[in-house]
Order: C-alpha cells, then sequence, then structure tokens
C-alpha cells in the first residue's frame, strides 16, 4: 500500500544533516549511512508513523520526489530519501533488463567506497578545526549561496583505503580537482572511479595535504556467503559491522552463536582470532580447521569483542556429538535467483560416534566462560543429590550385588562427630560422591516445555563399578534427555560427559551415566557411590546434615532439623505446560541454605536417607507469570528401587551405555493427580465414621484422605474417575499417601497373570463405590522424536500437557512445542501449544500420518491446516511451504547407538 504525501499540504525543508538509524546487529551503535557518508534528508511535519517506510513522497504534480525513510515518534517530523542515487539504480536495471529481453538478470550496481566516514559540519565548526580563511571563502565562492558547510573526515576503517590516509578531523576541500561540499556529489565521484584512484585535497589543522586514495568496490567487502554449523552462523565483517566495531573487514565474525558456541560462551559479535591452536584470519581458515576435527572433540578457541577489544577471551569448545543440527553448511548469495545456496562446508562430513560416552575428549582445562556477554538468558541451577552402593562388573557385562562399604564401629563415628559440621564424618563421606552438573539443551531439541537451554545443578553418584557409573539428580536440573551434559568431580579435578538413561516419569529425578574409565585410574579411585539409606524414612524432629557443593566444587554443609517428612506438593501447571512434580511427598527442613542450593540429607554416619533436589513452579503476579525454584528434600527410596532394577537386569527395553546394553526400567503407575484432604474435611464431604476411624488408625501421622485432582488424557483411568472423588482403599486395603499407591503398582509387576489393573474403592458423590481401573506402563526416555516442519518442531503430547486433561477427538499425535522466528509457522501464525489435527483435510492423528500427508506437499505450496489449541478451539489457516530455507527432518533417539541421528525427510 502506498503512502502518498502531498507536497502541496507540506513544508518540506532540506535537513543539512542525517537520521541516524541503528544498525540492527549493533544495537549500541549508531549507522549514520550505508557506505562512507551520511545522507541529505527531506525533513518534514508529516506525523507519518511506523510502517509507511517506502512508500513515495510527491509533489502536487504526483511525481515521486522521495521516499518514507522514518520518523520520530516522540514528535511529527518525517524523513524522506532523496531519489537521485535511485535513479541511478534503476537505469543499471533497465539496461540489464533491455539486453537480456526476455527477463530480468542479475546486475551490479558500481559502489566505490574509502571505507571512511564523513559528516557536513558549518563553516563555523570548520573554522574551529583549523580551516583557512582563504579556502573558506574558495569555497563558497565555488558553491551555491545556500551551502552552509563542508565535509568533514568522522572516522576511518582499519585497513582500508582510507586507513592512515584520511584522520578524523580533516576538512575536505577537493576531489579530483572539484571542490566537494556535498555527499550526493562525493558518492558519484566515487561511485564512478571503482578500482581507480582519486586525489583528495583536504585540510588538517590548517595544513594543506593531497593525498592520492584507491576506490575500493563496496560489493567486494559485503559478504556474500556464510558458514552455518550447529545453529551458529559465521561469515566475514563486512564493512558496516568493521565501521561500527572499529575492526578491519574480512575477519571471522560470529554473527549468531548458535548452540555449540553458545554452549562455549562467545557472545554475538565475537571475533575469531584461533581455534583448536590454529590462528584464524579468513573463514577457510576455520573451515579447514573443522574439517580435522571429530565429533565430541574439545578444543580451545579464543576470540575477542567489540566491549573489550583489546584483550583476548579463551574458551574451551565441544563439537556437537550428537546430530543436533545439519552438518556445517556454506551458503553462497545467488544473484540470478535472489536465493542464497547451500552446499557441505566440509568435504567429509564426521561419522558420528558409536558410543558418545566413551569417545568423548575430555580436558581437566579450566573453561573460562563469557556468558555475561551472551543475549541467552541462562537459568542457573542448583544442586541436588542421590548415592548408593559401590558395585562390580563381571567380564561379560554383568553386574554383580552392590557391596556396602563396611563401616567403622558405630560408637567411634559418634565420637567423631562434632557441633561443627565443618569436617565433619558425614561431609567426608558424602563429598566424594558428589558431581556438579552444566545441562546445555539444543534450541533444535526444545522439547516437553524446558524453559530454558542452560541449567547448573548438583547430582550424587548412586553406583560406581569399573564400566559404569549412575549419578541421580533433580529434574530442575536435567529436565529432557535431549541434552548435553559435563560433570564435574568433587573428589578428582576432571570433567566428562555425560548421558541421561532415565527420567522418572512422575518423580523429581533423573539418572545419568558416566563412563568411569574416563576419569582415570586416579580418578576412579576417588570417586565413590555413596551409601544409600532408605529405610527407617525420616521422622519429624529428626537431625540430619544437609550436604551440597558450591559452584566452585566445595562441600558446604549444616545441620538441620526436619520439620514434615511427608509435606505433599501442590505445583499448578505453567502457562507453557512442563515437568512438574506430582503425587509427591517432600521433606521441609528448619534451615537450608537457600532456593538455589541443593545436595543431600545424610545421618551423622554420612549415609544418604534423601536428596536434596530442586523443584520449578511460575508464580502469577496478575497477567504476568515469573518462574521460581524451590528446594525440597525428595525420600531416596525410590531411587533405590531403580537402582536395584538397572543392577539385576530390568523388564524394559535395552539401552547402550557405555558400549554395552543394559535393559530399562518400567514403571508402572496409576495416572491420576491427586491431593491429600484432611479427615476433617472428609467427613464434612458426607465419608462415613468407619472410614475416617480406618484411614485414621492406618495412618495417625498424616490423617488424611487422597482426593482425585484429575486423570491424565489418553490415560486408562480417564473418564472412569472424576475431579473430588475420594481414594479409600486399593485392592480392601486403606490408602492414604502416594507411596500406598505406588506400592500398589509395584505388586502388580510381580505376577505374570495380571492384567495391570488395581480394584479401588472411592467416594464419589455421596457413594461409596468399587471399580477397576487401569494403570500405565512408562519407560524413562522421555521425548525421543521431534520432527520440524515449516520452522515448528512437533512431538507426541508430553505428561504436562495430558495432565490438562485434554486431547482432540480428531488426534493428538502431532503437537506444536516450539516455533522459529522467521518461519512459515511464524509468518502464518502457526504458534505453539495446539495440535495439527488436519492438513488439506486429511487426518493426521499422529507422527506418522503427518508424515505421510506432508512429504507429498512440494515447495511453494499453499497448505491448508487445521489446528486445535489447548483450550480446545479449533482454528483453520494456511501457510507456504518453503523447503529451501525451512526443510522437513527429525530428530531420533537411536537406542542402539545411544545417539540422537537426524534424518532429511523433505528438502529441495
Amino acid at each position: 500500500m502506498c503512502y502518498l504525501l502531498f507536497g502541496l499540504y507540506l513544508q518540506i525543508s532540506i535537513l543539512a544533516g542525517t537520521l541516524a538509524r541503528m544498525d540492527r546487529d549493533a544495537p549500541h551503535y549508531k549507522k549514520d549511512g550505508y557506505n562512507d557518508f551520511n545522507t541529505f534528508y527531506m525533513q518534514a511535519a508529516s506525523g507519518t508513523k511506523g510502517g509507511s517506510s517506502g512508500s513515495p513522497v510527491v509533489d502536487w504534480q504526483g511525481r515521486a520526489i522521495a521516499l518514507n525513510a522514518g520518523c520520530k515518534s516522540s514528535s511529527a517530523s518525517a524523513f524522506f530519501l532523496p531519489l537521485e542515487r535511485v535513479v541511478r539504480a534503476l537505469s543499471f536495471l533497465q539496461k540489464g533488463r533491455d539486453s537480456s529481453q526476455d527477463k530480468w538478470k542479475a546486475v551490479t550496481i558500481p559502489r566505490g567506497t574509502l571505507q571512511a566516514t564523513f559528516v557536513h559540519k558549518g563553516f563555523d565548526e570548520t573554522r574551529r578545526l583549523g580551516l583557512q580563511s582563504e579556502t573558506e571563502q574558495l569555497v563558497r565562492h565555488a558553491s551555491p549561496l545556500s551551502e552552509t558547510g563542508m565535509l568533514v573526515v568522522d572516522s576511518v576503517v582499519p585497513g582500508g583505503p582510507a586507513n592512515k590516509h584520511l584522520e578524523p578531523g580533516d576538512v575536505v576541500v577537493r576531489m579530483n580537482k572539484e571542490v566537494l561540499t556535498q555527499f550526493l556529489k562525493m558518492e558519484t565521484l566515487l561511485d564512478d572511479n571503482v578500482g581507480q584512484n582519486v586525489e583528495l585535497e583536504l585540510e588538517r589543522g590548517g595544513i594543506p595535504l593531497t593525498v592520492q586514495l584507491t576506490v575500493q568496490d563496496l560489493h567486494s567487502i559485503t559478504p556474500s556467503y556464510f558458514l552455518e554449523i550447529s545453529g551458529a552462523v559465521i561469515h566475514p565483517l563486512s564493512y558496516q559491522q568493521a565501521r561500527n566495531f572499529r575492526f578491519q573487514c574480512g575477519l571471522v565474525y560470529v554473527s549468531e552463536p548458535g548452540y555449540m558456541l553458545f554452549r562455549a560462551g562467545v557472545p554475538r559479535h565475537a571475533i575469531i582470532k584461533k581455534f583448536a591452536g590454529e590462528e584464524i584470519s579468513l573463514l577457510e581458515d576455520l573451515i579447514k580447521v573443522l574439517s580435522t576435527l571429530s565429533r565430541g572433540a574439545r578444543v580451545p578457541l579464543e576470540y575477542i569483542s567489540y566491549t573489550d577489544r583489546h584483550r583476548r577471551k579463551s574458551v574451551l569448545v565441544t563439537i556437537d556429538r550428537h546430530e543436533w543440527y545439519a552438518s556445517p553448511q556454506i551458503y553462497t548469495r545467488d544473484d540470478d535467483s535472489g536465493l542464497w545456496i547451500a552446499k557441505q562446508a566440509l568435504p567429509d562430513v564426521n561419522k558420528p560416534l558409536v558410543n558418545g560416552v566413551t569417545s568423548m575428549e575430555t580436558s581437566s582445562k579450566t573453561e573460562s566462560h563469557a556468558q555475561d556477554e551472551s543475549d541467552t538468558v541462562i537459568k542457573k541451577r542448583k544442586l541436588g543429590e542421590d548415592q548408593s552402593a559401590d558395585g562390580s562388573m563381571f567380564a561379560d557385562g554383568t553386574l554383580s550385588k552392590p557391596k556396602v562399604d563396611s563401616l567403622e564401629d558405630p560408637s567411634s563415628l559418634e565420637d567423631a562427630v562434632v557441633t561443627d559440621l565443618h569436617g565433619s564424618v558425614a561431609e567426608r563421606e558424602i563429598e566424594p560422591t558428589l558431581v556438579m552438573f552444566e545441562v546445555h539443551v539444543p534450541s533444535s531439541c526444545m522439547l516437553d516445555g524446558v524453559h530454558s537451554q542452560h541449567f547448573f545443578g548438583t547430582g550424587v553418584i548412586i553406583y560406581h563399578a569399573d564400566n559404569l557409573g549412575l549419578i541421580a539428580v533433580d529434574k530442575n536440573t536435567v529436565a529432557i534427555s535431549a541434552s548435553d551434559i559435563m560433570l564435574s568431580f568433587a573428589a578428582y579435578p576432571v570433567e566428562i560427559p555425560g548421558e541421561v538413561v532415565f527420567l522418572h516419569p512422575v518423580h523429581n529425578y533423573a539418572l545419568v551415566a558416566y563412563d568411569p574409565s574416563a576419569l582415570g585410574s586416579a580418578g576412579a579411585s576417588a570417586v565413590r557411590a555413596a551409601q544409600l539409606l532408605p529405610e527407617p524414612a525420616l521422622h519429624r524432629g529428626e537431625s540430619v546434615c544437609l550436604v551440597g557443593l558450591s559452584r566452585n566444587l566445595q562441600a558446604t554443609s549444616r545441620k538441620s532439623v526436619v520439620t514434615n517428612p511427608c509435606a505433599a506438593l501442590n505445583i499448578n501447571s505453567a502457562d507453557f505446560p512442563r515437568y512438574r512434580a506430582t503425587n509427591m511427598e517432600v521433606i521441609e527442613l528448619d534451615t537450608d541454605f537457600g532456593s538455589s542450593f541443593s545436595g543431600v540429607l545424610a545421618d551423622e554416619q554420612g549415609r544418604v536417607k534423601a536428596i536434596w533436589g530442586s523443584f520449578s513452579t511460575q508464580l502469577k503476579y496478575g497477567s504476568t507469570s515469573e518462574d521460581h525454584q524451590f528446594a525440597r528434600g525428595i525420600p531416596i527410596y525410590s531411587i533405590s528401587q531403580i537402582l536395584k532394577k538397572i543392577i539385576s537386569g530390568a523388564k524394559g527395553s535395552p539401552l547402550l551405555i557405555n558400549g554395552i546394553k543394559r535393559p530399562m526400567p518400567l514403571v508402572r503407575i496409576l495416572e491420576i493427580e491427586l491431593y491429600p484432604t484432611l479427615l476433617s474435611k472428609a467427613r464434612s464431604f458426607g465419608l462415613s465414621d468407619q472410614w475416617i476411624q480406618a484411614l485414621a488408625k492406618k495412618d495417625p501421622v498424616r490423617r488424611q484422605v487422597l482426593r482425585v485432582k484429575g486423570c491424565l488424557a489418553g490415560s486408562k483411568a480417564e473418564n472412569l474417575l472424576t475431579q473430588g472423588d475420594m481414594v479409600l482403599a486399593i485392592n480392601k486395603k486403606p490408602v492414604t499417601c502416594f507411596r500406598d499407591i505406588e506400592d500398589a503398582c509395584e505388586t502388580l509387576d510381580l505376577y505374570d497373570d495380571t492384567d495391570g489393573k488395581l480394584e479401588l474403592t472411592i467416594f464419589s458423590q455421596g457413594r461409596e463405590i468399587d471399580l477397576l481401573v487401569g494403570t500405565d506402563v512408562r519407560d524413562g526416555n522421555g521425548t525421543t522424536r521431534v520432527i520440524s516442519w515449516c520452522g515448528c518442531y512437533l512431538q507426541d503430547p508430553h505428561p504436562a500437557v495430558r495432565a490438562l486433561g485434554f486431547l482432540p477427538d480428531e488426534g493428538h499425535g502431532v503437537y506444536v512445542t516450539r516455533w522459529s522466528h522467521g518461519s512459515p509457522v511464524h509468518r502464518y501464525g502457526l504458534y505453539a501449544l495446539q495440535w495439527i489435527v488436519e492438513v488439506n483435510g486429511k487426518p493426521t492423528p499422529n507422527l506418522e500420518a503427518f508424515v505421510d500427508v506432508t512429504k507429498k506437499i512440494e515447495d511453494g505450496e499453499f497448505v491448508r491446516v487445521k489446528t486445535v489449541h489447548l483450550n480446545g478451539k479449533p482454528k483453520v489457516l494456511t501457510l507456504k511451504q518453503d523447503l529451501h530455507y525451512w526443510p522437513t527432518w527429525e530428530l531420533n533417539f537411536d537406542r542402539e547407538t545411544a545417539m540422537w541421528q537426524r534424518k532429511m525427510i523433505k528438502s529441495l
């Protein structure tokens, strides 16, 4: 839509100055022009608003005289770009069109540059700069009467044609013997003399100077190609950014750090100077070094930034071990088609590791992070630990029964315990078992509603043998399986990778495996597993030792008293559904180290009775929400049960861990969200005295009954129980806590002839009812498949979504979990938190059906998509598929290789 401004009603004046525009890539620097000089703009009090940029400005005769270029939002001022140089560019395009006759073709429009910026200053200021009066008179006589000043050098780019010849403050008098006071005339002379010398006469502090400068082709220092690797965009430093940052053109510039560089702490706008020990001056140097590195390699990188240009910073870069992103590609601009054409950047794509845990190179060097310069918000995580006994492994890969370290005589231990916990027995026993986590989540795998890409936390070693080590950590540190994890051990200065092997579907903990051989003989002997003490459970008033790690891997501990050993959690769903702990009882202490600290709760002998883990929640303030975290104790019982299943051999599908396939456990759960209600309240709802007495006798401490908050959509319990129902008994045995239900589910797995159903006695709407409710079996894999289509990320609905109690009847297997900026789904409004139920009228009940339908759609075709939002509202929209920049691909976790593998589904 054209925005017409009629000169009849406007008082347009020539503004002897510039429209200062903010450079999109360098927000702290003003950008006054695209070449060596500013531009004279027309100014008018027209009150134009945003969105009208590019519309023509016409005079009273309807002739276009300028383009609407910008406005000042705090006033009615608007600025219009004159059309002289636009007309020149148009003439080149028309000549190209005339020569090709049948179609437009790419035309090179000559643009010259000296890599210097000029500004227009009044005669009074040029006199203060030392301009001689004779020179001023000469210029005034040679210029129109309306001329008010001259051109002055403002800045010079290092390494450019004007470097060491021009200096800021130089007053330009002539160029090629012509008096020069206007930008338009200078631009004409430079554009007409590309590759040739121009003679520039100027005065520097009143001293006349004449210099010969070679006019450089502006296109030669405008990047026409870039490297994309692990989501990062790297290209030669352009002239515009070189001028903003005062760096030399052509340096290796990080426009967007992506995942790999962000993980290392490399910020946007960084200049790479050294990589893997090799000096980097050109993008080709970086590509050459990358071609020699294998997946998982950790190499040093040195860079500088414009905010701290005089010091190099050094970080460790880890080459992606998993196929989170496409292989490195070079995109080159094709002026004929107007597209950026991609090709492989490396001659031979690095082969993925067979077993990432054992093959990754490690380094004990300290990694220097510069995350404070990163644009990405980092969610710092606390310490979460769990612990278990040492085990041994035979040559055939089977695990023996874990052996418990022999303890000293209890009386001697009691003598060793002191009131001050610094250096206490508990701290000394626990410290070698603690591990600091640093977790990164690739942007291409932000699954299950995970709310950050970077987490810190502490875990505890629960198993340590020759070929297997297991660490327990809370799920607020390791939220999803699609993560890169680095482990730092308190007992030995080494950093090695870890792999997620189990995510409990309900409880707030995950198990992470590591390769003990990567620790070396000294490290393997220094590190040990904690001794777990699941029974007896903690009780109110019991004294415990809270032990964790600080960020510098120093053990921190204090004595605390249990105030509530069975506090039921009640965490509401977040705006964007993500994992939240449900059906859990946690331990509360009288004193701790704050919400960001986690560790373990141990007795005075250092035996772990609970982990002090971090929980994530979202607090709402009116219409806004903020993420918060808090720490509570998680009883070690469930962790010890899962550990026993892994060691003794579980019933689940095998997973490759450190080169050995091990069956992983399955968890049978009743997919109902429950909450406790006091028996006094239950009586008011009509529960009989007989049941009140039975439940009080069963559990005189809690004195509660469990009520149904909701059933997970798609579960076997759905439609059998309703909100507010009271669960009184399972298999005729009264239940009063969440563990009673878990024990009943575990009992079903002991018998092969069971149908997986529990006999529940419930109180619903004033009546006691007996009914059979089916249970669901879940693994600890989490989400293992994601599909990217037109820029949106699709997955099966995760438990946090199903916990909302709704799945579309049309199909619920294609859930939009995230979307990418600039993609087709962004342009046409297909956002997250909804299901795609139809594509071009064809149902898509699951991911396989969705792939089958979309594979038949070609590039550039419009697609009709029917969606259903989380709130149940249906919607139909259309979008245009772009397979050139947004191909369809998927990521799958392969249990045979324990690697995430990328597969292209459809592209050009």
